[in-house]
């Protein structure tokens, strides 16, 4: 059991022009590319998803941005929460809107989302955090998450946002 508990409730959730705003991140890695763990072996980038409650398929960690913290805070708070992962949080790489089915109240009735998605390269992996008990985590190659993504706004965060930061830090 995780001494750390998952916030929930909207009393503290900012909304910006009829949107609720939701901070992300994508977790990433480096791996070996061999077994051997030879020292001129080429590294592999994974990233790090995690089952969706409601329905089938993979997403990225994210959630309420709440009046009490800062976008960036936000987004390390649910790589905890949902992921049970700590890092650094690297770069912002974009604002992403989407429409959400789940999440539709008096301030955003048609559940529009913006989402401020930031890259956390991965330092710790937690034995237990909060939603251990409903998500599962999921280490994948960036082409294996790209065929993964459940939402085209998480795949286009991957591919025009993760990729495009990457390929300028290489």
């Amino acid at each position: 059991m995780s001494d750390l508990v998952a916030r929930t409730g909207r009393l503290q959730q900012r909304y910006e022009a009829g949107c609720r705003l939701v901070a992300g991140c994508i977790p990433f890695r480096y791996r070996s590319s061999d077994e051997a763990d030879d020292v001129n072996s080429e590294k592999v980038v994974e990233v790090l998803m995690i089952n969706s409650t409601s329905r089938p398929g993979l997403l990225f960690p994210k959630g309420g941005w709440e009046n009490d913290e800062t976008v960036e805070e936000a987004a390390v708070r649910e790589a905890i929460e949902e992921a049970g992962v700590r890092g650094d949080l690297m770069d912002f790489i974009g604002y992403y809107h989407f429409k959400s089915k789940t999440h539709q109240d008096e301030f955003s009735p048609e559940g529009l989302c913006k989402a401020a998605m930031f890259v956390l390269l991965v330092k710790e992996e937690l034995d237990s955090w909060p939603e251990q008990n409903t998500r599962t985590r999921s280490w994948l190659t960036i082409p294996e998450a790209i065929q993964s993504c459940k939402y085209a706004w998480m795949k286009e965060a991957l591919e025009d946002g993760f990729c495009k930061w990457l390929a300028q830090k290489e």
